[in-house]
């Protein structure tokens, strides 16, 4: 005797939600003859509209399309906007026309198909929908309500990304326009924007303040770099809260790695995989030349001490060829211990010559150089000499082309 109770079988309805609307809305009383009429009289108008906005209305397989496109556009505003309850979409059809239904759908995948569909600022385009986006349209016609959900809260994604990171920029100073020159990714800035602002800047950095950045991090927690805590910004609207700590996450996980990395920030960002493109920073190349040549400026400074005459330089110099600590002047003593020296190891005129070349100042850097190789040219005998037993020639020579002092 067979015991098992009867499956229960469930039907599965494929006709278009709007047909579903329909005849609940007639069986229920909800929709009445006159809009029956009515949506029978507009149905025809409206499927030569959608075949000759897509291609023609002479066609009849553009016809028989048109009329699925029409269908499926209700049934998207309808089974959407009514949140699948067919009550609620009999109503619609009751109170409202046919065709503004089929409106609706188009309104809503127009809307779909002008939101942005990545990340990367540049990349997406402005203005709204453009008759260039038909086609895109066309297919959108025939999709299901599932399919148009989910290109919908992957768009919607993006677009709150987006929006946040300009959100985050402006505090910094920058707009949208400054963004899309830049051209990069939303999650890039939203990391870089999050640093600066826990460091208290006001401005989006630069890559020289960037690197700035990077390396008080480095000096900060190198000792415990799990400890590091970087909070949502204050006055965050609640709408981007959620994307802005998705990316918050993803800086947390990052930041270990920057500080154990051993690598220049240079090329830890702009030429390690792992790395390239997460970070952003404003481009100027003229504040990077500039701080280029103050840090030059400071190295030579700091090793002339501020000299510039001949003598000074070729002390220095001479002091660099020889490979002790660099001096502007020596005392006699001193001199006697770097002709020794000299004599001994040899003079290696390539040491001073990259010292110049590395760290001259643009509008001096080949009267140095020149001035060093005559120098080297003229002398280096002289300094060099087995003959000069008292190292007299020699001091003598330092006394007349170098600062010697008592």
């Amino acid at each position: 005797m067979n015991t098992t109770s009867p499956a229960t079988v469930a039907l599965y309805d494929a006709r278009p939600f709007f047909e579903k609307a329909l005849q609940h809305g007639v069986q229920h009383g909800i929709i009445d003859t006159a809009t029956l009429e009515a949506i029978r009289t507009d149905a025809p108008k409206g499927m030569v509209q959608i075949a000759r906005y897509f291609g023609t209305e002479f066609l009849r397989p553009d016809l028989e399309r048109a009329k699925d496109r029409m269908v499926n556009l209700v049934s998207l505003y309808l089974e959407s906007s009514c949140d699948g309850d067919l009550h609620q979409a009999a109503q619609s059809l009751q109170e409202h026309s046919f065709l503004s239904r089929s409106k609706g759908g188009s309104d809503m995948l127009k809307a779909l198909i002008a939101m942005p569909q990545t990340s990367h600022f540049g990349m997406n385009e402005h203005g709204g929908f453009r008759d260039e986006h038909i086609p895109v349209l066309a297919k959108w016609t025939l999709a299901s309500l599932a399919d148009y959900q989910a290109e919908l809260a992957k768009r919607s994604q993006v677009a709150q990304i987006t929006d946040a990171a300009l959100w985050l920029a402006e505090q910094l100073g920058m707009d949208a326009d400054e963004l899309e020159e830049a051209g990069k990714d939303a999650e890039a800035v939203i990391r870089t924007a999050l640093l600066a602002l826990a460091a208290k800047r006001t401005e989006m950095p630069d890559w020289v303040a960037f690197e700035k950045l990077m390396a008080t991090l480095r000096k900060k927690y190198a000792a415990a770099p799990d400890t590091i805590a970087i909070a949502l910004p204050k006055g965050l609207p609640a709408e981007f809260k959620a994307a802005v700590d998705a990316v918050r996450q993803t800086l947390l996980s990052d930041l270990p790695k920057i500080i154990a990395s051993a690598l220049p920030a240079r090329k830890l960002f702009d030429q390690t995989a792992a790395f390239m493109g997460r970070y952003f920073w404003v481009e100027d190349a003229l504040a990077e030349v500039d701080h280029f040549e103050r840090t030059l400026s400071k190295i030579w400074d700091k090793a002339t001490g501020g000299h510039s005459d001949d003598s000074s330089l070729l002390t220095l110099f001479v002091s660099l060829a020889a490979g002790s600590t660099p001096k502007t002047l020596l005392t006699e003593k001193a001199a006697i211990t770097l002709v020794r020296k000299l004599r001994k190891s040899g003079l290696h005129p390539a040491l001073a010559q990259a010292f110049i070349t590395a760290h001259a100042p643009d509008a001096y850097r080949d009267d140095y150089l020149l001035m060093w190789e005559e120098f080297v040219e003229d002398n280096q005998a002289t300094l060099l000499s087995d003959m000069d037993y008292q190292l007299k020639d020699a001091l003598a020579l330092l006394r007349r082309e170098c600062n010697i002092g008592a």
